[in-house]
C-alpha cells in the first residue's frame, strides 16, 4: 500500500495500528498466489487459514475466543480494507463469519454463543445470514418466509431465501422469518438454523461476476427448536437492522480497500508507461484523474473511520453514519476503479488484470446490505428525524436512535 498515513489519524489507537500492520505483513504473503479456480474450496481454505492465523478472532467477543470485550467495528473495517486491498476473496471470506454470527454476538443465548461463536473463530466452521427473500431485499417488512410452532419446544420453518452468501459450503444460517407478533416489522424472528437441519435445502447455486459461494435456500418444513431462536420473539427486524449497523461500515470498507489497490495500480503504471515519448503521468489529464482518484479515497475513509469509531464508543446506533459510509466508499470505489482502468487503457479490461478484477469485485458493493439508492433513503429519514428531534428540544440534539 503506497499510502498508509490513514492510520496516524485519531480515529485509531496504538492497537489498531499494531493490527493492521501485521495483517498487511500476514496477507503480502498468504495471499500472494490465492487461486480462485474452485471458489468452493477457496473459501473453504481461506476461512479455515484466517482461523488459524488468529485473524478471526475480530470476529467474535473476547469470552469466545475473539480479541475484545464486544465488537471493536475498527479492527473489523482494517480487517477488510486490508484484506480487500489484496484479495477480494479473503476479504468476503472473513466477512461473512463476522455478518454470519453477528447476529448471535448481539442478541443470542449465552448457550448459543458457546456453541456456535468459537468454532467460527477458529475457521472450523463457516457462517451465513439468510435474510433476502425473492421479492423482500432492501423491504425486509416484505418478508414471506414463516416460523410457525410445530409441537413442544420446536418450530417449521417455511419459504425461500435467496442471494445468500456462503449458501451451500456454510455449516449454519442466521435465519429470518416471520412470526406474527405483530404486522409487517413487528412479526419477525431470528433463528440459527444448522445445515445439516432436516428440510433445509439448497435450491440453486448463482454465479455471479466477482465469483463467491452464492445460493437460493428452500425450507420445507424445516423444525427447529425454539431454543435456537436469536433474541426475543418478534425482534427478527431489530436483530437483523442492529448486526447491519455493525457490519454495514465494513462494506464500506471493503470498498476502500478495492479503490486504494486500483489507485496504488495506477499510480505505479502512469509511473512507468510512456506515452508520446514521456511518462503518462507527465499528462495534466493523467494527474486531473490521480488527483480524483486520491480524494475520493480520502473522503471515503473519513467517512468508514468516522461511522466505526462512533459506534465504537458506544452510540446506540449509527444508522445515519454507516449509511453514508457505506453509500459514499462504495460510489467512490466504483469510479477510482473506472478511471484506474481508464489509464491503463485496453490492457484495463485483459481478463486476468488487477484493475480488471477490481472492477468486477466493486459493483456488488453497491448493491448488498443495502443499494446505493436505499442509503439515500435511510440518511433522508435520518436527517428529517434529526430535525423532528431538534424542533421538539427547542435547540440541538446530539444523537437520535433509529
Amino acid at each position: 500500500m503506497i499510502d498508509s498515513s490513514y492510520l496516524s489519524w485519531p480515529f485509531f489507537e496504538e492497537r489498531h495500528r499494531r493490527y493492521a500492520h501485521a495483517l498487511a505483513e500476514w496477507a503480502d504473503t498468504a495471499l500472494e498466489d490465492n487461486g480462485h479456480e474452485d471458489v468452493d474450496a477457496t473459501c473453504r481454505a481461506l476461512v479455515r487459514r484466517l482461523g488459524e492465523e488468529g485473524w478471526l478472532k475480530a470476529v467474535v467477543p473476547q469470552d469466545y475466543g475473539g480479541l475484545s470485550p464486544a465488537f471493536d467495528v475498527r479492527l473489523l473495517c482494517l480487517s477488510r480494507e486490508t484484506l480487500a486491498y489484496r484479495d477480494g476473496l479473503a476479504d468476503f471470506a472473513f466477512a461473512m463469519q463476522g455478518l454470519g454470527t453477528g447476529a448471535v454476538t448481539l442478541f443470542g443465548s449465552d448457550a448459543l454463543k458457546h456453541r456456535y461463536l468459537p468454532p467460527v473463530a477458529r475457521g472450523e466452521a463457516i457462517a451465513a445470514f439468510a435474510l433476502s427473500e425473492p421479492e423482500a431485499g432492501s423491504d425486509v417488512a416484505a418478508m414471506s418466509t414463516t416460523a410457525h410452532p410445530d409441537g413442544p419446544g420446536h418450530v417449521r420453518i417455511d419459504g425461500v431465501k435467496t442471494w445468500i452468501s456462503n449458501g451451500g459450503i456454510a455449516d449454519h444460517y442466521v435465519v429470518f422469518a416471520r412470526t406474527g407478533e405483530g404486522p409487517g416489522a413487528k412479526g419477525l424472528s431470528a433463528f440459527m438454523v444448522d445445515a445439516d437441519a432436516p428440510g433445509l435445502t439448497v435450491e440453486d447455486r448463482i454465479e455471479v461476476i466477482a465469483p463467491h459461494p452464492l445460493a437460493t435456500l428452500r425450507f420445507d418444513g424445516c423444525r427447529v427448536p425454539v431454543g435456537q431462536r436469536i433474541g426475543a420473539p418478534g425482534e427478527g427486524f431489530k436483530v437483523a437492522m442492529a448486526t447491519l449497523d455493525v457490519f454495514r461500515s465494513t462494506v464500506g470498507a471493503a470498498a476502500l480497500g478495492f479503490a486504494r489497490r486500483a489507485m496504488d495500480e495506477a499510480l505505479r503504471h502512469a509511473a512507468t508507461r510512456r506515452l508520446f515519448g514521456a511518462p503518462l503521468a507527465d499528462l495534466q489529464m493523467t494527474q486531473a484523474a490521480l488527483a480524483d482518484m486520491a480524494t475520493l479515497v480520502d473522503t471515503a475513509a473519513l467517512a468508514v473511520y468516522r461511522a466505526a469509531w462512533t459506534k465504537d464508543q458506544g452510540a446506540p446506533r449509527v444508522t445515519r453514519e454507516a449509511a453514508i459510509a457505506k453509500m459514499h466508499a462504495t460510489e467512490a470505489a466504483q469510479t477510482v476503479i473506472d478511471k484506474a482502468v481508464q489509464i491503463f487503457g485496453g490492457a484495463g479490461v485483459r481478463k486476468g488484470s488487477k484493475v480488471e478484477e477490481l472492477y468486477r469485485d466493486i459493483r456488488a458493493l453497491r448493491i448488498y446490505e443495502g443499494a446505493t439508492e436505499v442509503q439515500k433513503v435511510v440518511i433522508a429519514r435520518e436527517m428529517l428525524k434529526l430535525l423532528a428531534a431538534r424542533d421538539a428540544a427547542g435547540g440541538p440534539v446530539e444523537r437520535v436512535s433509529a
